[in-house]
């Protein structure tokens, strides 16, 4: 059984589309959607409920909070985390499900390419793409936390997230997972996912950004302050 779990807040403009996206999915397994949300002010909640199996409201916000949250109620011996803003193909969560019936599988995750189609978003979300291959290959994965699953029994015995870091917390999570088993990054399937940090930032200020924030992260292990990474809605 695979648990998807959706960590939100304010995301009423998004969180339809995701998941609706997740419910026409051609998959013939067990699986539970579980949107934990951070006391949004809007209608995410409301939408939620017309899709998910289970939606839990949380006082504590941070996407680290949420996402061990929803992984402590799931059932399912696979976690899939996937952003609010992100759209999977219909193939997904089989291609998926797939790899993890290889024993020494750990994790799984897909290629991300952007909710545009202006060619410089492909550009960049590509260059994104081979530096997560690139970093699963050398045994210290980067992974995102954009669309990303892992074997329950390992997130469990690495401790989940680490809820004491702002920001980098799915990369610090994937890097300590990497040393449990195989990673396997799945070109077989992909997710959509929006744009608007790289639209609000613009391209060539996101690219310069997000080089400096992973150059940071590979030399201290520490992410940006959420100063420089605030939320984006």
């Amino acid at each position: 059984m695979i648990s998807i779990i959706i960590p939100t807040l304010n995301e009423e403009k998004y969180i339809s589309d995701t998941l609706r996206s997740i419910k026409s999915q051609c998959f013939e397994d067990k699986c539970e959607i579980i949107v934990v949300d951070g006391m949004s002010k809007d209608n995410t909640v409301r939408i939620a409920k017309k899709y998910a199996d289970k939606v839990i409201v949380i006082k504590k916000r941070g996407i680290a909070v949420g996402r061990n949250a929803g992984a402590r109620i799931a059932k399912g011996d696979i976690l899939l985390f996937c952003d609010a803003d992100t759209i999977p193909i219909p193939n997904a969560l089989t291609e998926i499900t797939k790899e993890f019936k290889k024993k020494n599988v750990v994790a799984v995750t897909v290629p991300i390419i952007p909710l545009s189609h202006q060619l410089k978003d492909s550009m960049i979300f590509w260059m994104y793409n081979i530096f997560v291959k690139i970093s699963i290959n050398f045994g210290n994965a980067q992974i995102p936390g954009v669309f990303v699953a892992y074997r329950k029994e390992t997130f469990d015995k690495v401790n989940g997230f680490n809820e004491s870091i702002e920001t980098w917390e799915d990369y610090d999570l994937s890097s300590r997972i990497d040393k449990h088993g195989k990673i396997v990054y799945s070109d077989k399937t992909l997710v959509l996912s929006s744009l608007r940090r790289i639209e609000k930032w613009g391209r060539t200020k996101s690219i310069v950004k997000y080089l400096g924030f992973q150059i940071k992260y590979l030399l201290t292990g520490k992410g940006p302050s959420v100063k420089y990474y605030e939320p984006i809605r």
